[in-house]
This record gives structure tokens, C-alpha cells and sequence, in this order.
């Protein structure tokens, strides 16, 4: 059984950009990603204000029984999320390193329009070996 469920990369419109699927059971369709992609990006932003504390960046975990939702935004908006297996732990070391790779293979992609999907050959080839290689390493298994 994977450990990671699923990537979801949202721009900061709230818009999918990216989304890839790890599971082997339970696959969603391409309308339902959107909707959980739009639905995390409208509670992140509540969450940011309704947070007693100031400077709050939003929800960075959502635990549930059977999954765990782990959030990383970047400076500029941009919204990195994972649906990993209950109780994975050091997501966001992986999290930072897929912003690496998204920084280092997708913003530096001439042809790459900022805020539209993904389509970036060299992204998906390294982060496939990332995931795959790393594994132990990020989620200390």
C-alpha cells in the first residue's frame, strides 16, 4: 500500500494545476479532483481568518480516520498538498522538495505560463524518481 495517496498543486486562484494519483485503489475522476482542489483552497483561506493566532498561514494538517491531509504554500500563493496513508510522518520535507522541483523544472520552463496546468515532462520524470527513491528517507520508512 502506498503511503502517498495523491499530489494536488493549486495556484494561488484556487485553480488545479496539477494533480497526481498514487493509489492503487479508490482513483477520483477529473471533476472530483477539481472539487476537493477547490474546496481545500476556500478552507485554507477561511482558516487563515478565522485563526485566533496572528500570522496563521492556514491548515497545514487535516487528520481524519483514513487519511491525513499535509499542506504546504509557498511565498506566492501557491498551495502544495498530499493525501498520504493515517499517521505519516516528515511530509513536510517531502512537501519542500516537491516545491523544489516544481521551482526548478516548472518556473524555469520558458514555455510554462504562470497559473495554468502543468504540463512539464522533466517535473514529472523527477518527481516520480523523487517519490520513488526518497521514500524511505522523507517518510522514515
Amino acid at each position: 500500500m502506498a503511503a502517498i495517496y495523491s499530489l494536488y498543486i493549486i495556484n494561488k486562484s484556487g485553480g488545479l494545476i496539477f494533480y497526481k494519483d498514487y493509489g492503487l485503489q479508490g482513483r477520483m475522476d477529473t471533476n472530483d479532483s477539481l472539487r476537493l482542489a477547490s474546496l481545500w483552497h476556500s478552507m485554507h483561506a477561511i482558516s487563515q481568518q478565522l485563526s485566533p493566532i496572528l500570522g496563521c498561514s492556514g491548515i497545514e494538517l487535516l487528520e481524519a480516520d483514513t487519511f491525513d491531509l499535509h499542506c504546504f504554500q509557498s511565498l506566492t500563493g501557491t498551495k502544495f498538498f498530499v493525501v498520504s496513508e493515517p499517521g505519516t510522518q516528515n511530509m513536510e520535507n517531502l512537501l519542500k522538495h516537491i516545491y523544489e522541483l516544481y521551482t526548478d523544472y516548472v518556473l524555469k520552463n520558458p514555455f510554462y505560463e504562470m497559473e495554468m496546468p502543468i504540463r512539464c515532462e522533466l517535473f514529472d520524470i523527477n518527481l516520480a524518481q523523487s517519490i520513488q527513491k526518497d521514500r524511505v528517507s522523507y517518510l522514515g520508512r
